[in-house]
Parts: C-alpha cells; sequence; structure tokens
C-alpha cells in the first residue's frame, strides 16, 4: 500500500503573495502571478522535498477579500477542501498592508482545525512592512516567519519550519533525494542575495 503523500497548504486572502511563493519554493512558474486580486482560481499542487522530507504543495485561491468574480465562491469551496485535507498550514499575510480583518477571519478559521499552521508574513523587504510586522503577532501563532517570495529571503527558514512540523507527525520522511524542481527554485533565490 503506497503512503499517503502529505500536504501543506498555502492559504491568506487574495494577492498576499501566495501564488509568488508557490513558484519560489517549487522553483516553476505553474501559478500565474499578477496585481489582479482573484487572479489565482485553481489550487494547483507540486511535489516538493526539502530536508529528506517529501510533501505535496498546494496554491489556492484567495480566501474572503472583496471579489465581483462570480467564481469567488467556488475558488473559496476548493480552497476549504484543501484546507481539510492538509497536513500543515500556511498562513501567509501582506506585510506592507499590516493585519487586516480577513487575515483574522482565516486565522481563526485555520485554528479551528488542530492542524500546525505557520505563520508567514510576505513583503517584508518592503520598509512600509516595517511598522506593521508586529501587528501579526497578536494572532497567536509561533513561529512568525517573514518572507519576501520575490526575492526568497526566508523561505529557507519557512521550509525547515514545514519539515520540522511534519517530522513531528511522522510523516513525509523521504530516503529519495530532494526534488530538483525545490533545489532549482531555492537556489535561483540563493544566486539573487548574492
Amino acid at each position: 500500500m503506497a503512503r499517503k503523500i502529505p500536504s501543506v497548504v498555502l492559504a491568506g486572502r487574495p494577492n498576499v503573495g501566495k501564488s509568488t511563493l508557490f513558484n519560489r519554493i517549487t522553483g516553476r512558474r505553474r501559478a500565474i502571478v499578477a496585481p489582479v486580486a482573484g487572479t489565482t482560481r485553481d489550487a494547483l499542487a507540486r511535489p516538493v522535498s526539502w530536508r529528506g522530507v517529501s510533501f505535496q504543495l498546494f496554491d489556492t485561491g484567495g480566501l474572503y477579500g472583496e471579489s465581483q468574480d462570480p467564481l469567488h465562491d467556488l475558488v473559496v469551496q476548493q480552497g476549504q477542501r484543501a484546507i481539510a485535507q492538509a497536513d500543515v498550514l500556511v498562513l501567509l499575510v501582506d506585510g506592507r498592508e499590516g493585519l487586516v480583518p480577513g487575515d483574522e477571519r482565516i486565522a481563526r478559521e485555520l485554528r479551528e482545525t488542530g492542524l500546525p499552521v505557520l505563520l508567514a508574513i510576505n513583503k517584508t523587504d518592503d520598509k512600509r512592512s516595517q511598522s506593521s510586522a508586529m501587528e501579526f503577532f497578536q494572532l497567536g501563532f509561533d513561529p512568525v516567519i517573514e518572507i519576501s517570495a520575490e526575492h526568497g529571503t526566508g523561505v529557507y527558514e519557512l521550509l525547515d519550519e514545514i519539515a520540522s512540523r511534519l517530522q513531528a507527525k511522522g510523516i513525509g520522511l523521504s530516503p529519495g533525494v530532494d526534488e530538483p524542481c525545490v533545489q532549482a527554485g531555492l537556489d535561483k533565490a540563493a544566486d539573487q542575495l548574492r
């Protein structure tokens, strides 16, 4: 009988950078990235392996937030299904915008799942986010990881935390070598930081 590959779901409001982070980690431009809210409508999944731990990474459409898109309710339902089947959740928030009611609502719903939740504050490379980053600590998640999905900073730390949570649950351990798509994406990030 084949082992179930654990799933890690990126969740958050529209335009917080979930698709950018998905592309950064997987090293592929599979998710469409645009400044228009509601661009991501399908939940994408790609296999990832990091430090001997394998998992499926899911990119979901934005949960909640203003949308005139007639498909928005279906996107939310699809995201909620992915969350219900997850092993670890990553709540991605926008450090530039600071804490908004949509973040609080999603945080509450993720907490109610009883699953491990990692809080990643995106866009922390922008000076505007430095003053608002502290607001997110009141959501009560630990750890809080500051990242820049676009530039790759903090992504190693986020992956380490994901791997640690999966190892603690005793799932996702893989005897194989890290997937080349993950290494390619993060090697590009490391090059940009040099």
